[in-house]
This record gives C-alpha cells, sequence and structure tokens, in this order.
C-alpha cells in the first residue's frame, strides 16, 4: 500500500514539479514555526513574563495555533506521500508523530487552562505542564529535524 502511495500522481508531482517539495516544505515549516512560536509565547506568559498581555488576548492565540497546526499536518502529509516507506521506517519520524498527537492534547488543555485563567477562575499554577507542553513542541521541531538529517543516512 505504501509503494502504491509513493507512485501516486500527487507523490510524483511533488517529487517532480520544479516547485513542488520547496513550496510543501515552506508550508511546513511556517505552520511549525506559528505553533511553536504561539505556544512559545503562550507558554512564558504563564509562567509570569509579558504581564501586559492578558490572558483574553492569549485566547485569541489558540485560533492560530490551530490554523497553523492544520497547515503543518497538511504539507506534513504532501511530504509524506513523496516516501511513506522511508518515513514509516524512520524512528525520528514516528517519535514526532507521536509528539505531535501528545502536543495536541496538550495544547487543548492548555487553551482551558487560559480561557479559566482569563475567567478569573483558574486553581493554581500548573507551571510543570505548561513547560511540559513546551519541552513537547521543541521535541517535535527536533524530531523533525532528525527526520530530515537522519532519512538520508
Amino acid at each position: 500500500m505504501l509503494e502504491t502511495l509513493a507512485s501516486s500522481q500527487l507523490s510524483q508531482l511533488i517529487r517532480s514539479e520544479l516547485w513542488g517539495w520547496p513550496l510543501a516544505l515552506t508550508l511546513h515549516a511556517l505552520g511549525t514555526a506559528t505553533v511553536v512560536g504561539f505556544i512559545f509565547v503562550i507558554t512564558l506568559r504563564l509562567f509570569g513574563l509579558f504581564e501586559l498581555i492578558p490572558y483574553s488576548a492569549l485566547r485569541r492565540f489558540f485560533p492560530v495555533v490551530w490554523a497553523g497546526l492544520i497547515l503543518q499536518v497538511a504539507s506534513g502529509l504532501v511530504l509524506w506521500l513523496t516516501k511513506p516507506v522511508q518515513y514509516t521506517a524512520d524512528g525520528a519520524f514516528l517519535l514526532k508523530l507521536a509528539l505531535i498527537v501528545v502536543g495536541i492534547v496538550m495544547t487543548a488543555n492548555l487553551s482551558k487552562m487560559v480561557a479559566r485563567e482569563a475567567a478569573g477562575d483558574a486553581p493554581p499554577r500548573a507551571t510543570g505542564y505548561v513547560a511540559a507542553t513546551l519541552i513537547v513542541w521543541c521535541a517535535v521541531v527536533v524530531t523533525g529535524r532528525l527526520t530530515g538529517y537522519l532519512g538520508a543516512i
């Protein structure tokens, strides 16, 4: 089945088109930067930095995070289609996928935390959870780069 995906018209178009791979990779990097960048700002605010940013403003960041995640996943799927056999056998890639799933769940919970903070009825800050969310998304970036480098070995 993976061989069939690798030989699909879309896969061949992306590999053969001059702009296919660079465009998909650029969109993937943009989606990743959006997600990780906004998560970084949100978590730093929850750590007590940037006190001038109200929690109600942080709530407006989450639709941008989710849009970045959709862009990241869609472009990642396009990139994966070019070499599904290689990526499926790559440990760094599989770890990245697992971390993305964990990151999505943690980000959904982070969104709820920010909503409670904005409403003023938040429980004591869970700085460990906030730090773990940031670490997971940073690990997504690292494993993504390892996929790019180790996949060529």
